[in-house]
């Protein structure tokens, strides 16, 4: 299946234990292949857009931050629909999410559809909310999941079901 979209994202493999059957159940981006993570910016440019100078500036970009560590210890919501982990620190996700878009100001974060980007890691979404709760309490007894984010990830795929979403490049952390 050729890509259509692509996307800034930090994976996040210590979250899988704690979240993949409920991400595999209430998340409609795992059913695409999207392994658990933090987005950065989505949608980024199109797949036929993302070139040499894009690959580039993505590195300078991932190059100024160091790699930190991140501990994921809390339960969040966007109202009732959207149940999530929060980072924390979530200032090292907001300044790289900040840097992306002003490089690249024709990929706003979620379209732009948001004042504030919050940084997170989708848990459920679009169920019902006794659902979700049920979720966010199975998680909860893995908290705190400790990391050390290294990479930012350019991954492409489809926003249908099928395991179509692959990574297309990583860019280190740090000089």
């Amino acid at each position: 299946m050729e890509p259509t979209h692509t996307a800034l994202i930090i994976e996040i493999p210590a979250a899988e234990p704690a979240v993949n059957a409920h991400r595999t159940a209430l998340d409609r981006a795992a059913s695409w292949g999207v392994p658990a993570h933090i987005t950065l910016v989505f949608p980024f440019l199109p797949p036929d857009k993302i070139n040499d100078d894009t690959l580039t500036a993505i590195h300078q970009i991932a190059a100024a931050e160091t790699p930190f560590d991140v501990t994921l210890d809390s339960i969040g919501w966007f109202g009732d629909t959207v149940v999530w982990l929060a980072p924390n620190p979530a200032q090292p996700f907001i300044a790289l999410t900040a840097a992306l878009a002003a490089r690249f100001p024709q990929a706003q974060p979620y379209g732009g559809a948001f004042d504030e980007t919050i940084p997170h890691l989708t848990i459920g979404h679009d169920h019902p909310r006794p659902t979700l709760e049920a979720a966010a309490t199975a998680v909860t007894r893995h908290l705190p999941i400790t990391t050390t984010v290294t990479s930012i990830r350019l991954i492409a795929g489809a926003r249908e079901p099928g395991d179509n979403w692959h990574p297309v490049a990583d860019f280190p952390l740090g000089p």
